[in-house]
């Protein structure tokens, strides 16, 4: 399927899609993971330095207690127990056998080996009165006597900062990564609006009017140095290519002169000779083919004239139904004469159109002269009108040879016949190769969007106007 519409930058559905967004999620996700380690970071060492105090306490009780004498040992255990305000320490003292005999400890903990050093007790212990202690630090040593000393000491405090470290981490990251991505989302509206504006002033562009130049804001910044290069690269384009329009329009327009005083002294010599001169038939061919010059003369011309986008001060309100019953009654002799069943298919209602009604009607024209040209006597051709939601669709519908879908873009193209049709003796439709071209103009001109797909049922063409720039 080929088409003739105005391109159009992809629209940009989600405002994280912009470049700016992604920078700002992926240095918010940078900044998250080293906040992450960071955090880890200080938490471990603010865990370990506060086990290496409650160490240093056990190391420093579990001395003093192993130095005192055996009848002294439950009065030294109480004046511990009396200083531990908190509740954070545990004891216990057991005799050689493993039996409890002081202490809020009455059994040595499974995990804990009575070696002297300082252990991490993960599940915590029991104590006598039931009371179930968190993860511990505990070390065990064996006196003089046999007898063994049991010392615990919860890491909560450790635990506690921990805590308020990670919950303090939390309320920063969401402090920091909610206005950073408020942030972000503004920043991406702002590029994004910005893209929007580029690709509104480049569609007027793209349709061909090379007057309108990119906005460029007072930032200044990279965006506006890019618009500005595109800006200079347009000015160049608009001066070539008016001056290769201008070259070719001239030729055009100052080659028919000649052309037409050559046809004129050739009618006036084919006049004065008599019929069966074996120099009338050369003369004739050398007419037919000036006139064949002068209309492709005037059907680039025409082109010309149909590409100057001024045209649009002249559009109005236009009746479709009225054209498509004009265009209908010029060419139904032809169609007769081909013998081609000619069919025009209206429906109740046809919205109007905002065009050129000129331009509208030539158009319709062309193509249906051209699927008269190239559809077969006997054949079928269907003038149609669609009233669509978007706007009403003309349909142009044949049964001939059609055309071949890698050639369908190129058929729009100035002086492009298709294969079979490129020399004039071995096409039974010769032609210009330019109706289609005009056609293409025109469609450009009213911000139309124009087709050439298979007719229905894979035999023949179906050309398409759809009369709505909104169309596709």
């Amino acid at each position: 399927m080929t088409r003739l519409d105005t391109p159009s930058i992809a629209p940009l559905s989600e405002r994280w899609r912009s470049g700016t967004a992604r920078l700002i999620l992926i240095y918010g996700g940078f900044f998250l993971a080293w906040s992450v380690l960071l955090v880890a970071l200080i938490n471990w060492q603010i865990s370990s330095y506060l086990e290496h105090i409650v160490d240093d306490i056990l190391e420093q009780r579990v001395a003093y207690l192993s130095g005192v004498e055996r009848e002294q040992l439950p009065a030294a255990l109480a004046m511990t127990a009396a200083t531990d305000r908190r509740g954070v320490m545990s004891f216990g003292v057991f005799d050689a056998a493993g039996r409890y005999l002081a202490g809020n400890i009455d059994r040595l903990p499974p995990e804990l080996p009575v070696d002297g050093a300082l252990h991490r007790l993960a599940n915590g212990i029991v104590r006598i009165d039931g009371v179930h202690t968190g993860a511990s630090r505990g070390v065990a040593v064996r006196v003089a006597d046999g007898s063994s000393i049991v010392l615990t000491r919860t890491t909560d405090a450790a635990d506690r900062v921990g805590a308020i470290i990670r919950n303090g981490f939390i309320w920063a990251l969401s402090l920091t990564l909610i206005p950073g991505l408020l942030g972000g989302f503004l920043l991406a509206r702002g590029s994004l609006k910005r893209v929007r504006d580029i690709e509104t002033a480049v569609a007027p562009i793209m349709r061909g009017d090379l007057g309108v130049r990119l906005p460029i804001s007072e930032r200044r910044d990279e965006v506006d140095m890019l618009a500005n290069i595109v800006n200079r690269m347009l000015d160049r384009l608009e001066t070539l290519l008016g001056e290769v329009k201008g070259v070719s329009d001239s030729i055009a327009h100052d080659l028919r002169t000649p052309l037409t005083r050559l046809r004129a002294q050739l009618y006036r010599l084919q006049r004065e000779i008599p019929p069966d001169d074996a120099h009338a038939a050369t003369i004739e061919r050398c007419i037919t083919d000036t006139d064949n010059l002068l209309n492709r003369f005037r059907a680039l011309l025409r082109i010309s004239e149909l590409e100057d986008l001024q045209r649009r001060a002249g559009f109005g309100e236009v009746d479709l139904r009225e054209k498509l019953a004009r265009v209908h009654e010029l060419y139904s002799p032809l169609a007769e004469d081909k013998r081609i069943a000619f069919a025009l298919e209206l429906p109740a209602i046809l919205a109007g159109v905002r065009a050129d009604g000129g331009l509208l009607f030539e158009a319709i024209s062309n193509l249906v002269d051209n699927a008269l040209k190239f559809t077969p006597d006997g054949g079928r051709v269907v003038l149609r009108a669609v009233d669509e939601k978007i706007g009403p669709r003309i349909d142009v519908i044949d049964s001939g040879p059609g055309v071949p879908a890698a050639e369908r873009d190129a058929v729009l193209h100035r002086f492009y016949r298709t294969k079979t049709c490129r020399k004039e003796h071995e096409c039974e439709a010769p032609g210009f190769g330019l109706g289609l071209s005009i056609v293409s103009a025109i469609v450009k001109l009213h911000d139309y969007r124009f087709e050439i797909a298979d007719a229905e049922g894979g035999t023949g063409t179906r050309m398409t106007i759809y009369c709505s720039s909104n169309a596709g």
